[in-house]
């Protein structure tokens, strides 16, 4: 038996302990908290989508928008976390070879059309991306382009090309393995560059594109072009992409302010509000939240600060210490060492409903049940 076929034999048998999914995110080296399900739009499991005809090549197959957004402005690095079940696992299987990227589009557009910028890419040169990225515990970092105010998604993905050799519309049980999550971001900074010039899925990642219809154990890996055509102009020259968290306020660019969240769920929301009278303001676009005082909607610069629920991210070097919620705080729950959510307002369908460090509501919508997905997330199913 030819050794590729045996390399591919053990690659889909080892499948089902192999996916991965983006689990959290980091703002200039600090840690915005798990995400999943919260700024990030969260499939219920971490399988990946392999009918490239589907519109859920975009965001998943849950493309709806969750309760925070992430703040930004030009110059910050984000670094998403990528991981199997939980963070700083397994990341994914190594025989899952294939290349990293990173693309950004208009919130507004859902992720439907000629939208999609791509930021980075990274294929093989030395090694796969895929390796580096298990070296590096699943972290890949961009730089934030100078773009226009407004609300975007970037879109991490992982192209897996262990069952690539034969396409999805010829044999369902192979074909690529697409991982990829949105996560929300709202860019604070008034920049010059608007998107234009994207890729629409739909048409850009077709069963005739080499860089999803390849085999990664008899071709040579020099030869293969990532799908998605060549990175933007707009993407920031010398971005860290697969490496280690920057420390602790790192920044491209000097000054920049610290991140806020933003509510953008339809459904009741809680938010957090800074414990410094510098730190970063947190606005709503949710249903109404319960607070003790009006909240500053003015987004002023922070050194060191933490929020009650949301690490925000500083611009200095120093690590951000925790305090004790002011007077004028928003109500809302603490976090702890686990999962200590209340009944509360019931969670709609694909929301959390626990896990550790989980402080909402533990009661799913009727027709559904709080399924343990891992350690840290619950979802309501």
């Amino acid at each position: 038996m030819k050794f590729s076929t045996v390399a591919a034999m053990l690659a889909s048998a080892s499948a089902a302990y192999a996916h991965a999914i983006v689990g959290s995110v980091y703002i200039n080296g600090v840690s915005q908290g798990n995400g999943v399900g919260t700024y990030i739009r969260s499939p219920p499991n971490n399988s990946p989508v392999k009918d490239l005809t589907s519109s859920d090549v975009a965001c998943n197959v849950n493309n709806v928008a969750v309760p925070k957004t992430l703040e930004v402005s030009a110059g910050d690095v984000i670094t998403f976390e990528w991981y199997h079940n939980t963070p700083l696992d397994d990341i994914i299987d190594a025989s899952h070879k294939g290349p990293v990227q990173v693309y950004v589009a208009p919130t507004e557009s859902n992720g439907s059309g000629a939208v999609w910028v791509k930021l980075f890419s990274q294929a093989y040169t030395d090694d796969w991306a895929t390796n580096k990225l298990i070296a590096n515990k699943g972290h890949v970092s961009v730089t934030v382009p100078d773009l226009a105010a407004g609300e975007y998604l970037f879109r991490p993905e992982i192209v897996a090309l262990h069952e690539a050799d034969t396409a999805y519309n010829v044999n369902s049980a192979r074909g690529v393995q697409l991982y990829m999550e949105c996560v929300q971001f709202k860019v604070a900074s008034s920049g010059s560059v608007s998107l234009s010039g994207g890729i629409d899925f739909k048409e850009s990642y077709t069963y005739s594109d080499g860089g999803l219809v390849f085999n990664v154990y008899n071709a040579d890996p020099k030869t293969y072009v990532a799908p998605g055509g060549a990175v933007s102009s707009i993407a920031v020259a010398g971005q860290a992409g697969i490496g280690p968290v920057p420390a602790a306020g790192s920044n491209a660019q000097a000054g920049t302010t610290a991140a806020a969240v933003t509510s953008t769920s339809a459904a009741p929301a809680t938010t957090a509000v800074p414990t410094t009278s510098t730190a970063a303001a947190v606005t709503s676009t949710a249903a109404p939240v319960t607070t003790a005082s009006p909240v500053s909607t003015t987004r002023a610069a922070v050194s060191t600060s933490k929020m009650v629920t949301v690490t925000i991210r500083s611009s200095s070097a120093a690590q951000p210490t925790a305090s004790a919620a002011s007077s004028a705080a928003v109500s809302c729950p603490t976090s702890s060492s686990g999962s200590s959510g209340s009944s509360g307002a019931a969670v709609a369908k694909y929301y959390q409903c626990g896990g550790i460090n989980y402080t909402g509501s533990t009661t799913c919508a009727s027709g559904t049940t709080c399924v343990v997905q891992n350690p840290y997330y619950s979802q309501c199913l």
